[in-house]
């Protein structure tokens, strides 16, 4: 198993207006720096933070699978295919952009959010009428584990699924505590420390790899034969991770970045 770990320096710098919007990006565009550049089909990642409340115009996408998860706040959307919404803490907007469309977003003021770019197969999604759906956050199912509150934000059993390969959860892990999720061989968990600090390792006696994490850091794990990453809190505070699972390569050809 290899797990490594990419500070904020290590992550792309990005704003918006006057810098009413800043960002943090795990994986950044092209040409922005990030040190990671892609884990498999998840395609961009950041950590946007609104100073002041500020709408970014009207713009296409096409393609991608776009979500946009609210850790605190509130974000406004309208679209050309006549949506006008707005969700709240803990609720997500998701855009399977498809054949193309145009929205606007806006975040109120002191909001930070999420927003993820999946890649299906760009060739046939491009194809697909564009959609666009919107979640609360009471929508998501979770669960309370020995402590730890598990989200289910991707994947089954959760109100969203994607085109591409990928699986989602937001996980609060009391401090002491630990939380282990299976990860196969062939696939990839990236995470984002939303809150706190801990250690990532991998699971079984005699385990090597391992390393520490703290707010803000990306975290990016792999595996070459299935077995579980183990996601421990300090034991002064609880930790509180951001966790996509998607497969390293796909059978389809990514866009060159």
């Amino acid at each position: 198993m290899d797990i490594r770990v990419y500070t904020q320096n290590e992550q792309a710098k990005g704003h918006f207006g006057n810098g009413e919007i800043v960002e943090n990006k795990p994986i950044g565009f092209p040409r922005e720096g990030s040190v990671v550049d892609r884990v498999g089909p998840l395609f961009y990642w950041a950590w946007a933070k609104s100073l002041k409340t500020y709408e970014i115009p009207f713009h296409p996408h096409s393609g991608f699978e776009i979500l946009s998860y609210v850790l605190s706040g509130s974000v406004g959307h309208k679209d050309t295919l006549g949506n006008m919404q707005k969700v709240t803490t803990g609720g997500a907007q998701i855009m399977q952009t498809g054949s193309g469309a145009y929205h606007a977003e806006e975040l109120g003021t002191d909001t930070e959010m999420f927003q993820i770019w999946f890649e299906p197969h760009l060739s046939q999604a491009t194809k697909r009428p564009p959609v666009y759906n919107q979640f609360d956050h009471d929508e998501f199912p979770s669960q309370v584990v020995d402590g730890v509150l598990v989200k289910r934000i991707i994947g089954t059993d959760a109100p969203i699924q994607l085109v591409t390969d990928a699986q989602m959860w937001d996980v609060t892990i009391p401090a002491g505590a630990t939380y282990a999720r299976p990860l196969q061989a062939g696939y990839a968990h990236a995470a984002v420390v939303v809150d706190g600090a801990g250690q990532i390792r991998e699971a079984g006696a005699g385990a090597v790899h391992s390393a520490t994490a703290a707010k803000g850091d990306f975290v990016v794990s792999t595996a070459e034969a299935d077995n579980n990453v183990v996601y421990q809190a300090d034991h002064d505070r609880p930790l509180r991770i951001v966790l996509i699972q998607v497969p390293t390569e796909v059978e389809y050809t990514l866009y060159r970045k």
